[in-house]
């Protein structure tokens, strides 16, 4: 416990204890005069004060047994707000608000019925001192509900905070993944090709492979620099490079294409505008199937086939080659991060991802993603 709440809560000790042993000095009323035991019940109900953020409960009910009993012995009658007011408010911090309002209730009848028993004048005590009594009550109850209900607010924003920066690290680490896959095995490929066409002394093939080399590292760095401005935004800024759209899907397919990977684009239905995540995430799935194609599958040639309906987008990415089951990262039966990361891109906006082999060789990656907001 903070030394300030100690320093609080040590003050509300001496404040209740005061109060009683004012009010039981006074001696205005009740059949028994003021005596030990009486200051006892102030000691005893000031010590509440003490225990009352680590066992709210507690301290409660505590305190409404000890005034109860005070009571019933016939004592000088004590007012309720100040002993009781910050054990309700504690109970109430901790999700308790039922039992404090059920605490407050039975203590304002008990302590008016033994005051009006005594003799007490009706219209001072219910015209005046009780209103007073269930407005201190109701205020210490609700502060302590408001408290409690802006802390779960606070760490509902915090929660859902942690969630973002990590679904923000997912993308990040997808589109890294994407990005570097892709270059990679363009930079591998034209690399041999290059070394060939050396070997062969054929200058010609030789710059053509090594251009197509240098343009894919600067893709590669353009992308990776997108990504740090990117990250250095706002953490609510959109993470995702702009050059990841289906726009520029005929452009993927003649990178492919000059690698030696033919890639032929089909289109069903009306085109019509894609939400920005639904379209990032349609471009990389199309590109990743395609990369998965070009350095596992053996395959001649690829095709992409998007089929916009009414409420959702279907992608096909079908190859002739030996079959799926590895993704971009050479592992088998889809463990790696290829199939896994676009099967978390589908379901991240709501889609899904099947793979499966067709005819007597190849395999087919189909995606169906929606298309929000359209009737």
């Amino acid at each position: 416990m903070a030394r300030r709440d100690i320093l609080i809560d040590g003050a509300l000790a001496a404040a209740v204890t005061l109060v009683i042993a004012v009010a039981v000095t006074a001696d205005l009323g009740g059949g028994r005069g003021p005596d030990v035991t009486a200051y006892m019940f102030a000691i005893g109900l000031g010590l509440l004060m003490l225990v009352r953020r680590r066992h709210p409960v507690l301290a409660l009910i505590a305190t409404g047994v000890g005034l109860i009993g005070y009571h019933a012995l016939d004592y000088p009658p004590v007012g309720l707000a100040v002993p009781v007011a910050a054990a309700l408010y504690s109970a109430a911090e901790h999700g308790k608000t039922r039992l404090a309002v059920g605490v407050a209730l039975a203590l304002l009848a008990v302590s008016n019925f033994f005051r009006l028993r005594d003799g007490e004048d009706p219209g001072y005590l219910i015209g005046f001192e009780l209103a007073w009594s269930v407005a201190m009550m109701a205020a210490a109850i609700a502060l302590g509900d408001s408290v409690r209900n802006r802390r779960r607010l606070r760490q509902e924003g915090e929660r859902e905070a942690a969630i973002r920066m990590e679904q923000e690290r997912l993308a990040i680490a997808r589109d890294l993944h994407d990005v570097l896959a892709h270059t990679i095995t363009v930079i591998s490929l034209q690399s041999d090709v290059a070394r060939e066409a050396l070997d062969d002394a054929d200058a010609a093939a030789a710059r053509t492979a090594l251009a197509l080399i240098r343009t894919a590292s600067d893709e590669a760095g353009d992308e990776l620099r997108t990504t740090v401005a990117l990250l250095r935004r706002p953490a609510d800024a959109a993470i995702r490079s702009p050059t990841a759209s289906l726009r520029n899907l005929g452009w993927l397919a003649r990178t492919m294409g000059d690698n030696g990977l033919p890639v032929t684009v089909r289109t069903e239905g009306e085109p019509v505008p894609l939400p920005g995540i639904v379209d990032t995430t349609a471009y990389r799935i199309v590109q990743e199937s395609l990369t998965n194609a070009l350095r596992h599958a053996g395959a001649s040639r690829v095709e992409v086939v998007l089929r916009y309906g009414r409420h959702r987008l279907d992608v096909d990415i079908i190859d002739d080659g030996h079959g799926h089951g590895r993704d971009a990262d050479g592992d088998a039966d889809g463990d790696g991060h290829g199939l896994a990361g676009m099967r978390e891109r589908a379901e991240l906006v709501g889609g899904k991802l099947t793979t499966h082999i067709v005819g007597n060789g190849g395999s087919t990656v189909s995606a169906s993603l929606p298309i929000e907001g359209r009737q």
